[in-house]
């Protein structure tokens, strides 16, 4: 089944986002890497804002689809799948990792009003949700809490991955 061009713009934009920065990647870089007339882009798509939005929503759902895929495989209890939530990301960390697309877009798009910053943290939160509901099943004490401190220890992981293992101390 063939990609539609709306949805290939995405596929292209996503890449491009991810690995040049949204400021440095300019629509005319789109529209040649994906091949499609700018007429195309903007009968889907009313800016390079929108577009961004859109780019953001398909990383979330894939991100967070894969994330809770590879959770799975890797552990079958609540506990377990806590435990391996650090493991799960050691495998993007060893892919083609480039920082986090969220914590990317809200760096770029820093005004806390504006769609895009907004849509980062609401990808923030719901990974925290699905680590409180996983908390919560473990029967862990306080599990907001526990939750939230996981969640910063994972976010620290991966703001810091970039950097590689000179980063950890010694014991690691």
């Amino acid at each position: 089944m063939t990609m539609s061009r709306k949805a290939h713009l995405v596929q292209t934009a996503l890449e491009l986002f991810y690995r040049d920065g949204f400021h440095a990647t300019g629509i005319d870089k789109i529209l040649r890497e994906s091949g499609v007339a700018k007429m195309t882009l903007y009968n889907h798509f009313r800016s390079k804002e929108e577009l961004i939005l859109a780019v953001l929503e398909e990383r979330d759902r894939r991100f967070r689809e894969w994330f809770r895929t590879e959770l799975d495989k890797a552990a079958v209890t609540p506990k377990e799948k806590i435990l391996a939530a650090f493991d799960v990301l050691d495998l993007w960390f060893r892919g083609e990792f480039r920082g986090c697309m969220f914590i990317n877009a809200a760096a770029e798009y820093s005004d806390k009003n504006d769609d895009i910053h907004h849509l980062s943290g609401d990808h923030k939160q719901q990974m925290l949700s699905h680590l409180t509901e996983l908390v919560q099943a473990a029967n862990a004490p306080d599990p907001e809490t526990l939750a939230y401190q996981l969640n910063l220890l994972m976010e620290g992981a991966i703001v810091m991955a970039p950097f590689g293992q000179n980063c950890l101390p010694q014991a690691f």
